[in-house]
């Protein structure tokens, strides 16, 4: 967690030193000149999401009252599906174990980010260094209100032996952190930036599927509930896609916007409790 804070202050130094609005770079640009565009856009992004929920409107707290909703309905099975998961664990490569747990690691999540930015803006490409903005500021916003709300809500984990409802706020440490699942986060955060880059349908179902790998591994080590993961997920679709529609309507970035080819809901009935994406 350490780092995680040494990564904010840093950024939110750096971004101070260019809070006011700078020219868009051109072919011709600097790489630093680029770069202080590109950070400029971050902190931007970052802002428009936390001040995003004072223009709330009925409708969007009602979405925000049904993912509440659903996860809590979801956290009732939560028992029967950690079981489940549970016995999978023998039946699941040793490899594909450890690429969930460490990729979405702050520490590796960042040097992926940076290597994705860096390829953006060593190459003058507009779609990648937006993709590596998206990634980091989506990363920034969901990433520290997980931690946030971890800490506040002091869930038990299931290795812990206490059920779903078991509770220490503030005062549980590391056995009470599982609300919401914060690998999760940083996986779909970045999955769900990258695909949004593609028309492709496979693609997407590709990069979905390796950014879901770290929520699984985490439940079948019994790190965390499946609702933990579920509203972990939505949470970082929900910050993307806001942090995306800023950039493009604020036209931080001018390439053509692709047509949306996945939607994303939160789906509830009789047998169906979740997320669910429709390509």
């Amino acid at each position: 967690m350490r780092l995680n804070y040494i990564v904010l202050f840093l950024f939110c130094f750096t971004t101070n030193v260019h809070a006011q609005q700078i020219i868009k770079p051109t072919d011709s640009s600097s790489t630093w000149q680029t770069f202080k565009y590109d950070t400029n856009a971050s902190w931007r992004g970052i802002k428009h999401a936390v001040t995003r929920p004072l223009q709330w409107k009925g409708k969007d707290f009602t979405k925000l009252g049904g993912l509440f909703l659903g996860t809590a309905i979801l956290s009732v099975a939560d028992r029967e599906t950690s079981d489940f998961f549970l016995r999978q664990e023998s039946s699941i490569p040793q490899p594909i174990q450890e690429y969930g747990f460490y990729f979405a690691k702050p520490q590796n999540f960042l040097m992926a980010n940076v290597g994705i930015y860096g390829i953006g803006l060593l190459t003058k490409n507009e779609q990648v260094r937006k993709t590596g903005v998206l990634i980091l500021s989506s990363s920034i916003i969901a990433g520290y209100t997980q931690i946030l709300a971890r800490t506040a809500i002091g869930r038990a984990r299931p290795l812990t032996g206490k059920g779903s409802h078991t509770f220490k706020p503030f005062k549980g440490g590391q056995h009470y952190f599982s609300f919401p699942s914060g690998h999760t986060v940083l996986g779909i955060t970045m999955a769900h930036s990258i695909a949004k880059q593609f028309k492709n349908t496979w693609t997407k179902i590709g990069i979905y599927t390796l950014g879901s790998i770290p929520a699984y591994s985490r439940l079948i080590d019994g790190e965390h509930w499946l609702s933990d993961v579920v509203f972990g997920a939505a949470m970082s679709i929900f910050v993307v896609d806001s942090i995306d529609k800023f950039l493009f309507n604020t036209k931080t970035y001018s390439y053509p916007k692709k047509e949306k080819l996945v939607s994303w809901n939160l789906k509830l009935s009789g047998n169906q409790i979740g997320v669910v994406g429709t390509f």
